[in-house]
């Protein structure tokens, strides 16, 4: 079984400013590669943090209402000039970065613990080598129900766990996984199971299993 890896989904030419970038250049910047953020390095290209387009509309925010119908927001009414701030002003600091080497898991779970849409990904010693977001994670659900089913038919059952091929049916549907059959010893079942779902753009997992010594083992639903 090989799962694809934050270096194989993510982006490798990353669109990046540097510290002393200033407010329109940033805006610019996105507008011209089509993006929402750009990771913020300093002059070796570690990366120091993230300005994304929250960050710049922030700041934006904190201006006076030129119709005077809003009430200022900071408390000396004074005009923030966004056009003046630098990305590192502006940047969320410091930021959540992933490894090459890190799995879909691993990187979605840092993702949504840290609230964020994106990872910097870095190598080694410290450099900026990538960008994964969640549409790159997501793109492992775009395989092919044929290419799951092969995956696990050979790799799953065959050669990870020695089981003959006409002893189990896999059916994938959208990424659901069927698996129906027969085992010689029901404590196969759970660890099928725990393999399928592992298998690269699995939705879920179904397992209506016989043993041949202690009967069926009940159809479960996992995800």
């Amino acid at each position: 079984m090989q799962h694809r890896t934050v270096e194989d989904l993510m982006t490798h030419s990353v669109v990046r400013v540097q510290r002393d970038t200033p407010f329109k250049k940033i805006v610019r910047t996105l507008a011209d590669h089509d993006v929402t953020a750009v990771p913020v390095v300093d002059d070796l290209g570690h990366p120091v943090g993230v300005v994304s387009e929250a960050d710049l509309l922030r700041t934006v925010a904190d201006r006076p209402d030129p119709a005077g119908l809003l009430p200022p927001l900071r408390a000396d009414g004074l005009d923030t000039a966004p056009e003046g701030a630098t990305a590192e002003e502006l940047m969320t600091a410091p930021p959540v970065c992933a490894r090459p080497e890190w799995s879909v898991v691993e990187a979605a779970r840092t993702m949504d613990a840290n609230k964020v849409k994106r990872l910097p990904v870095v190598g080694e010693t410290g450099v900026l080598v990538g960008i994964v977001s969640r549409g790159d994670l997501l793109r492992i659900f775009l395989r092919r129900d044929e290419a799951i089913r092969e995956e696990i038919s050979g790799d799953v059952l065959v050669r990870t766990l020695g089981l003959a091929p006409a002893d189990l049916t896999i059916t994938v549907t959208d990424g659901r996984v069927a698996v129906t059959g027969t085992v010689q010893d029901e404590s196969l079942v759970p660890v099928i199971e725990q393999l399928c779902r592992g298998v690269d753009g699995v939705v879920s997992v179904t397992a209506d299993i016989t043993s041949r010594a202690d009967g069926p083992s009940g159809p479960s639903d996992r995800r």
